[in-house]
């Protein structure tokens, strides 16, 4: 796996790590590995199922269409002119 290292980091960004770190019960790296996946856009699997969702929402928000004529006897109707 990669490794990052940062140099020059302002003092302001580390402590705000830091602390976050700290809050969730985490490693320094393992924060700053959350914060750069959320930043760039989280998971790809849960952004696909976020994506499917916000589709089954609207799907479920659509009206049902009207209902279809019957084919089979428009069909015969067709044939029979």
């Amino acid at each position: 796996m990669p490794s990052l290292q940062i140099r020059q980091m302002p003092d302001s960004i580390y402590n705000a790590l830091s602390f976050r770190a700290e809050q969730a019960h985490r490693s320094l790296t393992q924060q700053t590995l959350v914060e750069l996946t959320a930043a760039l856009g989280g998971d790809g699997k849960l952004r696909r199922l976020q994506a499917l969702e916000r589709i089954r929402q609207r799907h479920a928000q659509q009206t049902p269409p009207a209902v279809m004529p019957d084919l089979e006897a428009a069909i015969r109707q067709d044939r029979e002119r």
